[in-house]
Formats: structure tokens, C-alpha cells, sequence
């Protein structure tokens, strides 16, 4: 069971990070709740850093004691709610083992849609354009 909840976890990242680094992701909507996981999170965590966030703010008894109301929300709306998914720490890396933390499913979605909604992932798509190699004519 946990070899198939790593091979779903590791596809989601991996889709997750191709479509950051090919679109802008500021437009990019992950639910069809955004705007009120957005506005909720800003309303439970205001203080809380998404370009880099701090494990200790997801893994400590306080952290989990302040996130249980807000991911509880969303238990009946979003599919999978709780299902463990991987976030990078520093938005401006990718996925790999030193930058990755287990959070649930919405606590991704509040702090990735907060990470697109502030620009925070648009330097993805430029990296991924600057290392394009250009057309050549033939």
C-alpha cells in the first residue's frame, strides 16, 4: 500500500512541477475552490512564509493544532483532502529530497495557490524558456 501512495505522490509532484515550469502559473487554478482556500488561508495564516516555508510550521504539535480547523474545511469539497502529497520547501527548487516535506493534499493546494497567486513560481517558467534551446533553421 505505501509503494502505491509513493508512486501517486511522485507522479503528482512531477505533473505539478512540468505544468509550473511550462505555463504561468499565476493564472494556473488547482480547484475549483481556489479563491476561498486563498482567502481562508490568508485568514489562519497570515505570518506564514511560502517561499520558504519552515517545516515546523506544518510538523509541530502547535502547527498541527492551528492547521486541523482550516484542512477540515475542506473535508466533502476536495477530493482527497487529507491524502499525503509532497511540497517543496523553497519554491524556487524542484522536487528532490532535500527540498520536500509530506503535507496533506489541501495544505498544498493553500500554500502552492498562494505561491502562484504572488508570482512566487514564475521564475520555473522562465528558467524552463531561458534553457530552451531555440529554433534552428533548417
Amino acid at each position: 500500500m505505501e509503494m502505491v501512495w509513493a508512486m501517486k505522490a511522485h507522479h503528482h509532484a512531477e505533473t505539478y512541477f512540468k505544468l509550473i515550469s511550462a505555463i504561468d502559473a499565476s493564472r494556473l487554478r488547482l480547484t475549483k475552490f481556489d479563491d476561498d482556500i486563498y482567502r481562508q488561508f490568508k485568514r489562519y495564516f497570515k505570518m506564514l512564509k511560502v517561499d520558504v516555508i519552515r517545516v515546523e510550521d506544518f510538523k509541530s504539535d502547535e502547527a498541527k493544532v492551528k492547521w486541523r480547523p482550516f484542512c477540515h474545511m475542506y473535508e466533502g469539497k476536495i477530493d482527497d483532502y487529507n491524502f499525503g502529497t509532497l511540497l517543496r520547501i523553497d519554491c524556487k527548487r524542484g522536487y528532490d529530497e532535500d527540498n520536500t516535506i509530506l503535507v496533506t493534499r489541501i495544505q498544498f493546494y493553500a500554500v502552492e495557490i498562494a505561491r502562484n497567486r504572488r508570482g512566487l513560481n514564475k521564475h520555473l517558467l522562465e528558467k524552463a524558456v531561458d534553457t530552451q534551446e531555440p529554433n534552428k533553421e533548417r
